[in-house]
């Protein structure tokens, strides 16, 4: 059980003394200009020396974090085997790199086209950071609403800077992946006559957000799951994709893949190929904790990178502004937007509220940050320090039961160490949680490589440089069975010519003219957290 120390006890006494004049106090919104300077100050994407430029590939001469960096212009591990090309282990119309809800939504569409799909996946089959998200799916869908105004939200959300046809596409697709979800049994939540419930989330001007209450991305991923085993789609599970695979065409082909358990190395050979493979938060980008999954190390964007992909806005990322800050067991792990939308309030020492509950996350991320580092009203933990987040006032506002309907996944997670979050708040502080930038893609799906094809949070571009709740969960399936859709259509006209790796050791020759001694085999495909010293 959690033992609070002196100082976050006495800290609890002002949060609970302040609490009946918080509840009629009505936060303003920062201004745009305020939003600017906050981020600016604060964000971890705005600290200079966490980057350097890139000296080779498609992408050179810009930025991208150090950890990235690395990886991107890492040594193959294929320079080191000896690969039979000639020797084809799996041989499919469609291969899907990744397992979680893009890779699962193209996987369906594409065998609903008619093209042998398979899905190949480090982990298994649903391990993802998809089954880890809680609060919702956006989709306007609902008659004070309309795709217009979600674009308008997203728009500015992502710092104007979102890819103007993705963002129409996943917008004006919304509606249509959530009756497709509901249509294949995801139990949204719904009124009494059938009407889906939905709320406000971070960043939203209008209540488009649709639930399964905080269990959202488990719920989409276990019936995205059922659909794939259905309908006899092969999966091959604890098997990496370590290389993409070209013809002499210089399209791509396939993929080198490498059994986990065996390190046995299998060549599969593909008409086109989706790359599904998610974030990268397991890079631990500025030594942040992470929400995602453990096997978020960035595959997609290296494997892309190496074959000649061009990567947009690969420098920023989303750090949730919600991660339990305490107790160490659940460092990091997410604290659902949703939340702060049924009307918990992020509290300092103090107990003082100092921001709207629903400033977009990379706005209450650095006030979070600047409330800590330079106002000095942390309070401290075992890992580091964090604010409140007054969840109490979630059944003050909405009557006793709320917590328990409507997020019983939080009240479950933390009850598990005696915090009970409908009587005491929570500590929370930002954690790595959403790889905003990846691979460029055009609005078909395909990248700038022939044949590649990439969906989910791969995907640089959709969200702009900052991403507003319920818009992943959206975006793994609109681009997801966009993908799935393109590839197969792709593929009944591709005739594959020899397969060849002679691009990877002309990448290589690259960073040698450069003066990049690679020594970090890449990509790193999970992390290492065996201790370093001795």
């Amino acid at each position: 059980m959690y033992e609070y120390t002196k100082e976050q006890l006495d800290s609890l006494k002002k949060v609970e003394e302040t609490r009946a004049a918080r509840l009629q106090q009505d936060l303003k919104r920062m201004t745009a200009d305020e939003k600017e300077a906050v981020l600016k100050a604060f964000h971890p994407d705005y600290i200079e020396s966490a980057y350097e430029e890139l000296k080779v590939g498609p992408n050179k001469g810009e930025k991208v974090l150090h950890e990235l960096a690395t990886l991107l212009q890492g040594r193959s591990r294929v320079l080191d085997m000896k690969i039979d090309l000639n020797k084809i282990d799996y041989d499919v119309d469609v291969l899907i790199i990744g397992g979680g809800g893009a890779g699962a939504s193209a996987a369906i569409e594409a065998d609903k086209a008619g093209a042998k799909a398979m899905i190949v996946t480090k982990l298994r089959l649903g391990d993802a950071n998809t089954a880890m998200a809680e609060g919702g799916i956006q989709a306007a869908d609902k008659p004070n609403d309309s795709p217009a105004i979600h674009y308008l939200d997203a728009l500015g959300g992502g710092h104007f800077a979102n890819k103007p046809e993705l963002l129409y596409k996943l917008v004006n697709d919304a509606p249509i992946a959530i009756k497709w979800l509901n249509d294949l049994g995801v139990m949204f939540d719904k009124e009494p006559d059938g009407t889906m419930i939905t709320t406000h989330g971070g960043g939203t001007s209008r209540k488009r957000m649709h639930a399964c209450k905080d269990y959202s991305g488990s719920e989409i991923m276990r019936v995205l799951r059922d659909e794939v085993y259905n309908r006899g789609i092969t999966v091959v599970d604890f098997t990496s994709a370590i290389e993409l695979i070209k013809d002499t065409d210089g399209k791509v082909a396939g993929a080198v893949l490498m059994n986990m358990e065996t390190k046995e190395i299998l060549v599969a050979r593909a008409k086109t190929v989706v790359i599904a493979t998610g974030g990268a938060g397991r890079l631990h980008y500025q030594g942040f904790p992470t929400s995602n999954h453990y096997g978020a190390t960035a595959d997609g964007l290296i494997l892309a990178y190496r074959a000649g992909a061009k990567l947009m806005y690969p420098e920023t990322l989303q750090y949730h502004p919600t991660g339990a800050a305490c107790p160490t067991q659940i460092y990091g792990a997410l604290v659902t937007e949703k939340v702060r939308s049924l009307g918990a309030q992020l509290v300092n020492k103090d107990g003082v509220a100092f921001v709207n509950p629903l400033e977009t996350r990379d706005v209450t991320a650095s006030t979070i940050i600047r409330e800590c580092k330079q106002n000095k009203k942390g309070i401290a933990t075992t890992d580091g320090e964090g604010v409140w987040l007054d969840t109490p006032m979630i059944e003050l506002r909405g009557g006793e039961g709320t917590i328990e309907k409507r997020i019983p996944a939080m009240m479950r997670m933390f009850g598990k160490y005696g915090i009970d979050i409908r009587k005491e708040p929570i500590l929370v502080y930002p954690t790595l949680h959403y790889q905003n930038g990846g691979i460029d893609i055009s609005a078909n799906g395909m990248a700038g490589i022939e044949n590649l094809f990439v969906a989910g949070e791969a995907v640089g571009g959709i969200h702009g440089k900052n991403r507003l709740m319920g818009n992943s969960l959206l975006d793994i399936i609109v681009f997801g069975r966009n993908a799935g859709q393109n590839a197969a259509a792709k593929s009944k006209s591709v005739k594959v010519k020899k397969l060849t790796l002679s691009f990877v050791k002309e990448y290589d020759k690259e960073l040698k003219e450069a003066g990049i001694n690679a020594k970090e085999l890449s990509p790193r495909i999970l992390p290492d957290y065996r201790r370093k010293d001795n």
